[in-house]
């Protein structure tokens, strides 16, 4: 995987950093974030710095995280934490994949659920980031 980004506190990241950043995936990224402000919007954008460099929140209602957006030069991750009904919708739900499923299955629990990190590569990983989203949201 690439280098992250945005490691230093200052400056603060923008949409025209992060679009320079993620280079040719810069498309990928905003198919997710169109997909998540339509369908499960209005969605609150909140850029927070943590020891490893800055990350982007996702927020639905301004207090639940959907999802954190990693930046890396060229590339991006998302972080999900999905509970037990969230899980046990993904095991049945089309457009995941099965090593997807079992990579999250395998995750450690903690109280807040289990942690996966998916490397968006490709339009088939956007469209599984759709069914991660849309069972994170059914699932409260």
């Amino acid at each position: 995987m690439p280098e992250r980004a945005f490691k230093d506190k200052s400056p603060m990241p923008d949409a025209g950093l992060l679009a320079e950043v993620l280079g040719k995936s810069a498309s990928r990224w905003e198919a997710v974030a169109r997909f998540v402000e339509t369908e499960h919007g209005p969605i609150q954008w909140e850029w927070k710095h943590y020891s490893s460099g800055w990350t982007l929140k996702a927020l639905q209602s301004k207090k639940r995280n959907l999802f954190f957006l990693v930046p890396m030069e060229g590339a991006f991750q998302l972080a999900f934490v999905f509970g037990d009904k969230a899980v046990a919708a993904l095991e049945k739900a089309d457009g995941v994949p099965a090593a997807v499923v079992a990579e999250l299955k395998a995750a450690r629990k903690y109280a807040e659920g289990r942690g996966l990190r998916l490397d968006v590569k490709a339009a088939r990983d956007v469209e599984t980031v759709k069914a991660l989203v849309k069972a994170k949201v059914e699932t409260r």
